[in-house]
């Protein structure tokens, strides 16, 4: 095992650094897409990339380099991992499901619908942090 970092010495920051960069770098997608800076979406609980796959991939991945794969403290990084993607997929796709629905029935009352990410969102957050960890390890 190398030298530990900065970094892999307090573990709790490769989250904090990841959520702030899968924020901005939302932003960015968002702005390129729509031509408008939009702060709250950014922060949004859907869209690409997700924040929840992100950063629960990054720890996952640092414990995994700091404690090796055959560890408890990795058996519950990847097990938080799997219900945390799990439910920014799927669970929250059916929340959307029925506030879409209320949202029909009753036209007065407006429950939010954005709640949900694409596989592809929860994918694409998983793998670029899965290299920022690993290259944080590396520093």
């Amino acid at each position: 095992m190398n030298q530990m970092n900065f970094f892999y010495e307090n573990l709790l920051i490769i989250p904090f650094i990841t959520f702030f960069l899968t924020v901005i770098w939302k932003g960015i997608l968002i702005k390129i897409k729509t031509g408008k800076v939009e702060i709250s979406q950014s922060f949004g609980s859907w869209g690409m990339p997700s924040v929840h796959s992100s950063v629960v991939v990054s720890l996952a991945t640092a414990i995994a380099l700091k404690h090796g794969i055959a560890s408890d403290y990795f058996a519950l990084a990847i097990t938080m991992t799997v219900i945390i993607i799990y439910d920014a997929i799927n669970v929250r796709y059916e929340a959307w499901l029925h506030a879409s629905a209320i949202n029909t029935l009753l036209w007065k009352v407006k429950f939010k619908e954005s709640l949900w990410h694409l596989p592809s969102e929860a994918f694409a957050g998983s793998m670029l942090w899965i290299f920022i960890a690993t290259l944080m390890y590396y520093m």
